[in-house]
């Protein structure tokens, strides 16, 4: 069969649109568009600029539709991934009840610890299996409710980054299963919100749409949009909404004897697994048990990842200069310190280069001086946090890991993939940078045909992108 997709694909700050055509063996992709959306700082808040998006996403439909019109082809559906936890809210008439928080936004200080106080951090885990972070929609929401904010009750709707898209495309309210996960509020067992934590958050379950799981159909094009864009009775698929969960869908592996690092701003690594795991050592080191496809639970851990050298990149006035070159750069300092790349104080400083400097002094170490010390700092730093933690999920999981998947835009960084491949001492398989677009279409194509199957999707993956293989 073939078939043309539309894949929506939005990171933290920055999103693409990819056109891609299923010939029944493989996928050709070409991004269309690729635009902006920098954390909007609002009254000391952090906020996300949701109709900016939702404009950006329409361009790039309607350059879609111009295109295949030249091509003489058509549309068969759009699906949208994101990054997870943020919500947007909206009214009962449809309209947006003001700008989503960014995850970034300061008012989240504490917050887990503040819930679990009184909740129980060992109750949480054992229901949500999700790692405690500040940010985790739980405690977004339960923020809110402690600062007295109006728009919790106000709110007819509260949906997740690219469901509150899908409805603003549609009409159509839904949660999808793999982005929600990401929200700690969901239960392990039922796979569906804790009516205790929603309970104990003063919210009711029809405030979210309808569970939906990757592959499900949301709705078609409203009628504005299908004449504004041109593109007709489109169908929006409810992908892997969250793009980790996509990104795994898309990771090119004939076996599953491996674990994946999904590497951008965030380093996610884990492993995909058949059964969640909420032992003692999982909940000591804070690993987390999130929804994938086809009942999966993606097994992993959030480290920070290409996040503090964007910052310093920018602090040190070399964004025009090739990451190549700056990471290359690493052999001309003699810098040896390690810091942590989770250490709280790099969530986001007013200047990261001193952030670093500040944590180099404080644990009596020898800070950078030079921009190479800083990118040798960042980068040696990283690969030591993967190792480490890679370290840990070997000890706490079952999972025979033979290999290191590293896929996101900082697979294409060799020198940071022969880092890790050293510090891990494992082989390290790049590719794709777009293996998130890439999920996200394989899911749409395996909505317009039931006959492809997890393993068939897998192997149209294989055939469709090229990786590189770096050797401790």
């Amino acid at each position: 069969m073939n078939t043309t997709h539309l894949a929506i694909d939005l990171g933290a700050t920055s999103g693409r649109a990819i056109l891609a055509s299923y010939d029944g063996l493989n996928i050709e992709s070409k991004e269309i568009s690729r635009f902006k959306y920098p954390m909007l700082p609002i009254s000391g808040h952090l906020f996300w600029n949701l109709p900016l998006i939702y404009e950006e996403i329409i361009k790039s439909m309607t350059l879609a539709a111009e295109m295949l019109k030249e091509s003489g082809r058509q549309l068969d559906s759009i699906g949208i991934d994101s990054w997870g936890c943020d919500v947007a809210f909206f009214y009962k008439d449809g309209s947006l009840a003001g700008l989503p928080y960014c995850y970034r936004d300061p008012h989240t200080q504490n917050a887990a610890e503040i819930y679990c106080e009184a909740y129980g951090k060992e109750k949480l885990y054992a229901s949500t299996g999700i790692q405690f972070m500040d940010f985790n929609t739980i405690f977004q929401l339960h923020t809110l409710r402690r600062h007295n904010a109006s728009v919790i009750d106000a709110a007819d709707k509260i949906l997740f980054i690219p469901d509150a898209l899908a409805y603003m495309l549609t009409g159509n309210a839904v949660t999808e299963f793999t982005v929600a996960s990401t929200s700690q509020m969901l239960n392990l067992s039922t796979g569906d919100f804790d009516t205790d934590i929603l309970q104990n958050l003063g919210l009711s379950r029809t405030k979210f749409g309808k569970m939906v799981q990757p592959g499900e159909r949301i709705g078609i094009l409203t009628p504005d949009l299908q004449r504004i864009t041109g593109l007709g009775e489109i169908p929006v698929i409810a992908v892997a909404g969250h793009d980790t969960a996509s990104a795994v869908v898309g990771i090119p592996s004939p076996d599953s004897d491996y674990a994946y690092l999904s590497c951008g701003t965030w380093a996610l690594l884990g492993i995909e697994a058949d059964e969640f795991n909420v032992s003692a050592d999982a909940l000591n080191y804070n690993f987390t048990n999130e929804g994938g496809i086809n009942g999966t639970t993606r097994f992993l851990k959030n480290i920070c990842g290409m996040w503090i050298f964007e910052r310093v990149r920018k602090e040190l006035g070399l964004e025009d200069v090739n990451v190549g070159e700056l990471v290359a750069s690493c052999h001309d300092s003699a810098c040896e310190t390690l810091i942590n790349p989770d250490d709280s104080s790099f969530a986001n400083p007013e200047s990261m280069t001193e952030a670093i400097r500040s944590y180099c002094l404080s644990h009596s170490l020898t800070p950078p001086v030079s921009s190479a010390d800083y990118v040798r700092v960042i980068f040696i730093s990283l690969a030591a946090r993967i190792a480490e933690v890679l370290a840990t999920l070997r000890s706490i999981s079952s999972k025979d890991i033979k290999r290191l998947h590293v896929i996101g835009g900082g697979s294409k960084n060799e020198h940071l993939m022969k880092m890790i491949a050293q510090a891990t001492g494992l082989t390290v398989v790049a590719g794709p940078a777009e293996c998130t677009a890439l999920g996200n279409i394989l899911v749409q194509i395996g909505a317009a045909d039931a006959s492809c199957t997890p393993e068939r999707l897998r192997q149209i993956s294989i055939e469709s992108c090229n990786t590189k293989t770096f050797k401790p």
